[in-house]
């Protein structure tokens, strides 16, 4: 790394540390030349892919829509921002996972699906309605059914009593 007083390109680490969580390593430095000291930061440099839409054209991830999307079905609901934002985390990491240049959007819509279910099932519903283009309230029955015998898998009844 060059230093910002001198511009010399033979600096010297002092001392790391993590920081952030362990996401992010902060090095004292100091110039071989200069002798003055400075603080550098280092992050790791992860790429989301780009969405391929149904139309077949691509953009990259737009973490606000995504935030937006979700923030919209939780309306009114009693989640907290943290919650939300853990959430939001949750997905971006599962995007990087893939180690995909390009994803179908749809891998995004699932995996908020798969969150918000897991948040709130109100919101849930919600978000799948558009999602899914549910066309009449039989598609809500349908779902709200799937719903509770997922639960009743995870929860059986039985044991919900103890």
């Amino acid at each position: 790394m060059h230093c910002p007083y001198c511009g010399a390109a033979d600096t010297k680490v002092i001392d790391s540390r993590l920081v952030a969580e362990g996401n992010q390593v902060r090095r004292r430095r100091e110039c071989q030349t200069c002798s003055e000291r400075f603080t550098s930061y280092e992050v790791a440099e992860l790429v989301i892919p780009r969405l391929v839409k149904q139309d077949g054209s691509s953009e990259p991830f737009h973490e606000e829509k995504l935030r937006a999307g979700m923030v919209r079905a939780l309306e009114k609901r009693p989640v907290s921002v943290e919650r939300l934002e853990e959430a939001i985390s949750r997905i971006k990491l599962r995007l990087r996972a893939t180690g995909e240049r390009e994803l179908p959007s749809r891998v995004v819509g699932e995996a908020v699906m798969d969150e918000l279910k897991q948040l709130d099932e109100i919101a849930y519903i919600r978000f799948a309605s558009v999602y899914k283009h549910f066309k009449d309230l039989n598609q809500f029955r349908e779902e709200i059914d799937r719903l509770e015998t997922e639960d009743r898998q995870v929860c059986p009844p039985e044991k919900a009593q103890r």
